[in-house]
């Protein structure tokens, strides 16, 4: 079997620290030079990590350092990162121009999204692609449908992997091109010029796929017709990992809240690069509202507002920890009690 790849680079994880309430690992990469694409490899194993999932946490943050030619989307090509993910999780970095020796974070730990926790999840706020085995959660980034042309909420399945697959243009992308001077014809042949990457997992649901691409960049953004883009080094190893009749569930969730070991855990995507006034009032709603609901779902659960605030001013995609489950709830516990915990906390918290 023929397999195309751009590049190979090797990663050493080593452990660095804590950063935001996690452990933090650092990884270097080993700059070798490009493949020839008719070179064949028989590496099928998954190319990111498989992680434990700790109550609602998986995942662990990273960095990593740049070289001076090095970009966002370079970086997150190589380690299978989204770009915008990078992007939120870097405020301040030039994501074409980080330069020589920047030490980037790598945004490796999730909150697990409000979804079956099987097969695959695809939650299209956070452009990332949740698959679970038995040893834990597999992360990819994958591009998704734009606002004119959305990905579709579902519950389907894997119905078939494909391999060098033919692309066969629907009618209204053909009629966008014709509209707008182009000529797209009805079949695009397997190669370096086929919008669907090497291999392909067709879905039960008409008309999608989860796809390599000919578009780099697009992975981790909103820029499809509704179709899933990974890497094709990701999405070549990957249909062999899934097989058919997995399901596939697409959730859109921006605001992820959980609990792990005690801790209470919130996640917060701004859709775009930009991080709009709009956009951060609708985030603001969205967390009122996840917020209420979680503290009804665990009563014994306080949350802090201040970390809050904090995680939707950021909204950089990366598990903040804004509050924690109380050993007892305050209703249960006698007159005395009561009196001594008030002695023992002078400073009044404010708490969400």
């Amino acid at each position: 079997m023929e397999f195309m790849e751009f590049r190979r680079y090797s990663i050493l994880m080593l452990l660095v620290g804590s950063l935001a309430f996690s452990p933090v690992w650092a990884a270097e990469q080993s700059r070798t030079s490009e493949k020839p694409v008719s070179e064949k490899t028989s590496d099928r194993s998954p190319r990111v990590p498989t992680f434990k999932v700790n109550g609602d946490l998986a995942g662990q943050l990273g960095v990593f350092t740049t070289r001076y030619e090095d970009t966002f989307a370079e970086v997150g090509s190589q380690l299978a990162i989204g770009y915008l993910e990078l992007v939120k999780a870097n405020p301040g970095v030039d994501p074409w121009l980080p330069g020589e020796g920047t030490t980037i974070t790598l945004p490796r730990q999730y909150v697990i999204p409000e979804a079956r926790r099987e097969g695959i999840v695809i939650n299209l706020a956070e452009y990332r692609l949740y698959y679970f085995t038995e040893g834990g959660v597999q992360v990819y980034p994958v591009g998704v449908g734009s606002t004119e042309n959305p990905s579709p909420l579902t519950d389907a399945k894997v119905t078939m992997p494909l391999e060098s697959p033919a692309w066969y243009p629907p009618a209204s992308i053909r009629a966008e091109y014709e509209a707008s001077g182009d000529f797209l014809p009805r079949m695009i042949p397997p190669g370096p010029d086929n919008p669907l990457g090497t291999h392909a997992l067709l879905l039960s649901e008409k008309g999608y796929l989860i796809h390599g691409t000919n578009k780099r960049f697009g992975v981790g953004m909103p820029v499809s017709h509704g179709c899933f883009r990974m890497y094709n080094e990701d999405i070549s190893r990957f249909v062999y990992q899934v097989s058919k009749g997995t399901p596939v569930q697409i959730v859109n969730d921006p605001v992820k809240m959980g609990m792990s070991g005690g801790e209470v855990w919130l996640e917060v995507h701004r859709p775009h690069e930009d991080y709009s006034q709009e956009d951060r009032d609708r985030l603001w709603r969205e967390v009122t509202l996840e917020v209420e609901a979680f503290r009804q779902k665990h009563p014994g659960v306080e949350v802090q507002r201040k970390a809050i605030e904090l995680a939707v001013d950021q909204a950089a995609g990366i598990p903040a920890m804004v509050g924690e489950q109380v050993a007892r709830l305050a209703s249960d516990k006698t007159p005395n009690e009561k009196q001594a915990t008030r002695a023992e906390e002078p400073e009044q918290k404010l708490y969400f």
